[in-house]
């Protein structure tokens, strides 16, 4: 393991476990390179690790603020399975129940999506709690003629272990759409929405290493418990 990971892992862990509080500061570049005994480049390659996944923010002449994780974050440009989001930010409390689960005819829509000209699809309806709140809405939509053997047990489980341990496929990349929703009164219902009238809706298409798209997910949450972070670079080569 390179270094700045492993420094990543270990300010990561005081930051999880609450030896760094939110809302305050790392130590300095300076005070990190003498007690990790590291260059100022693995130093900032660690802190940049750590605010790409969520967990501080760096602000120009002050330092690296840590964030406050009773929120989830959830990466915008890579691709996480929320059971791996749950390992990540150690959401020990944290179920799902599988609302919905079938193999249905693709309707013409659904077809449009998914780059279908026929065929049927698995459709899951998953609902996620934590701490015994309902605040995330899952509907996804697999091909079955890539996706094969599905049962509602990987669905319960985590969908992209099935796929990539035991069909052994590649999921490689996605394309995503970020909007905020007004609530359905079905959407009510499942979740626990409290005064909430809007839900942010993330739609995801991910596609295999060889660019097949193999699924469509419809991605709803409760907006207090869910910061959506990612990591962005300014080209330079680029001019106005």
């Amino acid at each position: 393991m390179a270094k700045y990971q492993e420094i990543y892992n270990r300010l990561r862990s005081r930051i999880v476990n609450k030896e760094i509080k939110a809302n305050t500061y790392l130590p300095s570049e300076m005070d990190l390179m003498k007690e990790f005994d590291a260059s100022r480049d693995t130093i900032r390659k660690a802190l940049n690790l750590l605010a790409s996944n969520g967990y501080i923010h760096k602000e120009k002449g002050k330092g690296s603020l840590v964030l406050d994780l009773s929120t989830i974050n959830f990466p915008v440009s890579g691709i996480t399975s929320y059971k791996e989001l749950q390992d990540i930010h150690l959401v020990s409390k944290s179920t799902t129940f599988v609302h919905e689960f079938n193999l249905i005819p693709a309707n013409e829509e659904i077809q449009s999506l998914l780059n279908m000209t026929g065929g049927d699809v698995y459709k899951t309806v998953r609902i996620r709690t934590i701490d015994g709140e309902k605040i995330i809405l899952d509907t996804d939509y697999l091909r079955s003629d890539i996706i094969k053997g599905l049962e509602i047990k990987h669905a319960q489980n985590s969908l992209y272990e099935y796929i990539e341990n035991e069909l052994g496929l590649t999921i490689s990349f996605a394309r995503k759409e970020i909007t905020v929703i007004p609530a359905t009164d079905e959407e009510k219902k499942l979740l626990d929405m409290k005064d909430y009238g809007l839900l942010v809706c993330v739609r995801s298409w991910t596609y295999l290493e060889d660019a097949t798209l193999f699924q469509y997910t419809v991605s709803k949450h409760r907006p207090d418990k869910f910061r959506f972070v990612d990591f962005a670079r300014r080209d330079k080569t680029q001019k106005m």
